[in-house]
């Protein structure tokens, strides 16, 4: 019995030691040598404009002016340190609740849009929280809205969001929402 328990006993200390080094020691260093080997990725892409860091291409940020085109909403607020998504189920009422009152925000800053005519992705929050991308479709229908607030044509507006919508090979087309905005301020520069 007594070389039992011995023998059980050195099984789970290697077991628990080799976890510890395997978890502790070995993983987290493969990561970082991933970051080392791609240093844009693993700084999250970032976006420099004048000299500063504006923003990232993977993390979203938050758009409420008129003049701008709106990301997906935030359940952690844009913040990737804290990135998640709500764990509220697609029929509980907090939740139809939450995206009720988005789609009535949006009908009211975007007159003339039906509801039925709103993407989904304009009104719920992605699985990480911090999407910076949007569908065509979220982009498109945000343009009568943004070629009123700067007094730009609705097709030059189009134009330019034809020319931000990335096609991936896997997945759907969609469009950075911080890099659209950019693009928008230079245009509205331009149109000065």
């Amino acid at each position: 019995m007594k070389d039992y328990i011995m023998k059980s006993l050195r099984t789970n200390l290697v077991l628990l030691f080799s976890t510890i080094i395997f978890f502790g020691v070995i993983y987290p260093l493969f990561i970082w040598s991933i970051g080392l080997l791609l240093p844009q990725q693993a700084n999250g892409l970032p976006i420099i404009a004048n000299g500063n860091v504006i923003g990232y291409r993977n993390i979203g940020q938050s758009f409420t002016e008129a003049k701008y085109f709106w990301g997906r909403p935030s359940a952690c607020n844009y913040n990737p340190i804290n990135a998640a998504a709500t764990n509220l189920g697609p029929t509980n009422p907090v939740f139809l609740n939450t995206v009720e009152q988005r789609i009535n925000t949006f009908m009211v800053e975007n007159p003339g849009i039906k509801k039925s005519q709103i993407p989904s992705d304009i009104v719920t929050s992605s699985a990480s929280g911090i999407d910076p991308d949007i569908s065509p479709q979220a982009a498109l229908i945000q343009i009568p809205r943004i070629a009123k607030a700067r007094k730009i044509d609705q097709a030059v507006i189009e134009k330019l969001v034809d020319e931000k919508i990335k096609e991936p090979v896997l997945g759907p087309a969609h469009v950075n929402v911080l890099e659209l905005n950019l693009s928008l301020d230079k245009l509205a520069e331009l149109n000065k």
